[in-house]
């Protein structure tokens, strides 16, 4: 997957094109609009509001929007006036500087996954559907909690990919502004495989989590 990153930030746009890139992304750089090649046929692009040439909002809208590119829009704002003009402009979603990476790159695998029109996620005999967000097993819908969800969410974002506990742990964080500690991550894990039931999710001792697809 390809993806265009465009932040005049150079610390912002490097440690975020490596971490990409260490999870399998293929990464090039803009630190202006005039810098970006919409030729290069990328599959997402992260996109700064404020930047030194233009706004992003207005050159999503000029250009972007004529294409089908899903976008991310990166931003200091965090004024709703700004998220809702992002999203009714038809940006796949947003993210509030600071970020943490990981966060970024959950939201950026989901949607490639809707852009793939992989918005049903199937293992076994458990499926995910990503527009609903919704848990079956077989036929049967499983209730899980909303940060069960998540995790499992992660999971399934980054099939045949190990799942750091340490990964974890930052997204609970993310998600909830809890400090959770190793024994937590033992706790929820156990929670969805008893509620799952199933052993679609592959524990790697003393290291993480993951969840093979049925085509490995």
């Amino acid at each position: 997957m390809k993806v265009l990153i465009v932040e005049d930030d150079y610390d912002i746009s490097s440690n975020l094109s490596l971490f990409l890139k260490e999870n399998n992304y293929q990464v090039d750089t803009a630190s202006c609009l005039k810098e970006i090649n919409l030729s290069n046929n990328y599959d997402a692009l992260i996109l700064d509001i404020t930047l030194p040439d233009g706004n992003g909002l207005d050159y999503y809208e000029k250009e972007i929007s004529k294409i089908n590119l899903p976008t991310i829009f990166l931003t200091a704002k965090d004024d709703e006036e700004t998220i809702v003009k992002s999203l009714e402009l038809g940006a796949d979603d947003y993210v509030t500087k600071p970020f943490h990476a990981k966060e970024l790159l959950l939201r950026l695998n989901k949607i490639i996954l809707h852009q793939e029109k992989n918005t049903i996620i199937k293992v076994k005999d458990i499926t995910l559907n990503l527009d609903k967000m919704t848990v079956y097993k077989n036929n049967t819908e499983i209730k899980l909690t909303n940060l069960e969800l998540k995790i499992l969410l992660l999971l399934f974002t980054n099939l045949n990919k190990v799942v750091t506990r340490e990964m974890i742990i930052d997204n609970i964080w993310q998600w909830t502004g809890n400090d959770v500690n190793d024994n937590t991550v033992t706790v929820y894990l156990k929670r969805i495989r008893e509620k799952l039931q199933t052993d679609i999710i592959v524990t790697l001792k003393g290291i993480g989590y993951r969840i093979d697809s049925d085509e490995r």
